[in-house]
């Protein structure tokens, strides 16, 4: 009974070592994803990222919901920014405390949108590790029986195996991780300074709104 449980259990094992590699092979094919992802992201959008948020805020003090528009269009934000604030500044005629519920509306939105994408990488430099480490272990369990039977050619071939997944596994995590940090990195200070301009220009409006009224 003992004999039949171990070597169902080796079956098993045995078997799961080609989906093992599959699954490395579509990691790395991903982490090289992320990669061509992260430089696109770099030369087509973060390169025309260039404005300075005490600036930005220098300039829209005294501003109409027009002169806001005209100025963001042209100030080098990123697009999605611009939209966001965008959808903020033409809502000027609603009440203060619905203008407020929409600006952490419009930032809940941005903050889920590269959540999204922070998400993706994070879970690929968790998992693969683990699938290396896999792909390390189960050839070695044939490795040495081959070794006790003095088959060195099967002994070596089994090593080759697990030191190929181990290293395709270890990349695979660190790029991955390498693209999470940066990424977290990027989006946070994006998020600080789309908040700081949204409190801003409620502040703005608000003012403006309050002179209107008393004309």
């Amino acid at each position: 009974m003992g004999d039949v449980v171990k070597s169902t259990l080796r079956a098993v094992t045995e078997a799961l070592q080609i989906p093992t590699i599959i699954i490395l092979l579509l990691l790395i094919a991903i982490t090289i994803f992320l990669l061509g992802s992260i430089l696109v992201e770099v030369f087509a959008d973060r390169r025309h990222l260039k404005a300075s948020i005490p600036k930005v805020i220098d300039d829209i003090q005294g501003m109409g919901a027009s002169q806001l528009q005209m100025y963001f269009k042209k100030c080098p934000l990123l697009n999605r920014q611009k939209k966001a604030l965008g959808e903020l500044i033409t809502r000027d005629n609603l009440p203060d405390n619905s203008r407020e519920a929409l600006a952490r509306q419009l930032l809940y939105n941005e903050q889920e949108h590269y959540d999204k994408r922070t998400k993706f990488s994070e879970v690929i430099a968790k998992i693969a590790p683990m699938f290396g480490l896999l792909g390390t272990l189960i050839p070695l369990g044939p490795g040495l029986i081959a070794l006790g039977q003095g088959d060195t050619k099967t002994l070596s071939e089994s090593l080759l195996i697990a030191f190929d997944t181990t290293v395709a596994g270890l990349i695979s995590g660190a790029v991955a991780f390498v693209i999470t940090a940066i990424r977290n990195r990027w989006y946070e200070k994006y998020m600080v300074g789309l908040e700081t301009i949204m409190e801003c220009i409620l502040d703005v409006q608000d003012l403006r709104g309050k002179k209107n009224a008393d004309q």
